[in-house]
């Protein structure tokens, strides 16, 4: 695998896609765990017309968002090359830069932006796709119905439609046969793709998760890689 996103090029162009983390914390792990991590880092993204990298938080990708009614380069989908010893149809998630790929044949990969879990909420593990739903009901876990009072109306279950914080498709994350309460699935806030934002979950706007949903089988090996440790050689 190359994580290297400035490694990565839009097809049809020669402008470099590029995504960047300025560590605060190191991170002390040597393997993959499903138990939270610690270590966060500023988010960047490189614009091409300053040749400078630039903070990438919460008020600009608004702002960016609104302006552009699209995200930044670098979280549209895309076909990127991409070496690894997994097979085609495995999930590769990297937090830190905020990119999930598909493996295709071929040394290729789909890559999709995506907002994983904001501090103290990110994890990394091996898991599986354990189900899937189109336009899914929102349970929220007893722990968020307890912090967050938006929450609690909705702890019966919140009927799937285009309000869902779920959006319109998620795949459920199961190790073994054990629902971890982690999904990967879209959201009614796209301009929060490439930001850590989230409770856990993997987001991705609404199209890009359907694509993935067309395209994933029940069963599909899902790899999280550490948050706060971008991976360079591979997995």
């Amino acid at each position: 695998m190359s994580g290297r996103s400035d490694d990565n090029r839009l097809a049809g162009t020669d402008r470099p896609l590029w995504t960047r983390r300025r560590l605060g914390v190191a991170v002390l792990a040597a393997a993959l765990t499903l138990e939270p991590l610690a270590a966060w880092a500023q988010t960047q993204i490189y614009d091409a017309r300053t040749k400078k990298w630039v903070n990438y938080d919460k008020k600009k990708a608004r702002q960016y968002f609104a302006r552009n009614n699209q995200l930044p380069e670098a979280f549209r989908r895309q076909v990127v090359t991409f070496r690894t010893a997994e097979q085609p149809g495995t999930i590769i998630i990297d937090g830190n830069q905020h990119f999930l790929y598909l493996v295709q044949p071929g040394g290729q990969a789909i890559r999709y932006g995506i907002g994983v879990g904001r501090e103290g909420f990110g994890w990394a593990g091996i898991v599986r796709v354990g189900r899937t739903a189109e336009w899914p009901t929102w349970t929220p876990p007893a722990e968020m119905v307890a912090r967050d009072p938006n929450a609690a109306k909705w702890a019966a279950g919140m009927p799937g439609g285009p309000d869902n914080p779920l959006g319109a498709r998620a795949l459920y994350l199961y190790e073994g046969d054990q629902d971890t309460i982690y999904r990967i699935h879209g959201t009614v806030e796209p301009w929060t793709i490439g930001l850590d934002v989230s409770s856990g979950c993997i987001r991705m706007n609404n199209d890009d998760v359907i694509d993935l949903h067309s395209r994933i089988e029940i069963g599909a090996k899902v790899i999280v890689l550490m948050q706060g440790a971008a991976l360079y050689k591979g997995v």
